[in-house]
């Protein structure tokens, strides 16, 4: 299925009989023009307003990577997203990430909220001690600048974590 091929490595896909580097190649360009085009659909022309709308923004880019990955939206008053940034990429099961960079490119881009993104490779979505540290650190800085942390949420899988639903933020 399509979540296998996205989830496989150009290695992996040239061990399959009559697949080489060419077509590894070309196969995974074609999954990420889809990822592009998902997103651009769902993107900047519409309000961002809950969790599911990020999380149908990102999953595509998030859900089947092999080890974590911290984007930053960035958005206006109006809520429609400015710019995405990965903030940071990590191990299997962790990503450093420091308050200072996300609020550079929050504050270069004029934001006035962001939502912090990122995936759990294991599957599950809940927040380790660290994601929920992280969550905290960040929301305090944008106090102090006046940039607001919408949300955090952790796409595991096909599940989310929405610290704002969950009354975290």
């Amino acid at each position: 299925n399509l979540n296998n091929l996205d989830r496989a490595s150009i290695h992996e896909l040239c061990q399959v009989k009559g697949i080489g580097l060419a077509k590894a190649t070309q196969i995974k360009a074609a999954l990420e023009v889809g990822k592009r085009m998902v997103s651009t659909r769902s993107g900047n022309s519409k309000k961002m307003t809950t969790s599911r709308a990020f999380v149908d923004y990102f999953a595509p880019f998030l859900k089947n990577l092999r080890k974590e990955v911290v984007k930053v939206a960035l958005l206006n008053n109006k809520l429609h997203i400015i710019k995405d940034i990965v903030i940071s990429e990590g191990s299997v099961d962790t990503s450093i990430v420091h308050p200072r960079e996300v609020m550079i490119p929050a504050i270069k881009e004029s934001a006035t909220k962001i939502v912090l993104i990122h995936n759990h490779p294991s599957g599950d979505p809940s927040p380790s001690q660290a994601d929920i540290e992280i969550t905290h650190r960040v929301s305090k800085a944008g106090e102090i600048i006046g940039i607001k942390l919408l949300d955090h949420i952790i796409i595991g899988g096909t599940e989310f974590y929405s610290f704002a639903d969950e009354g975290m933020i």
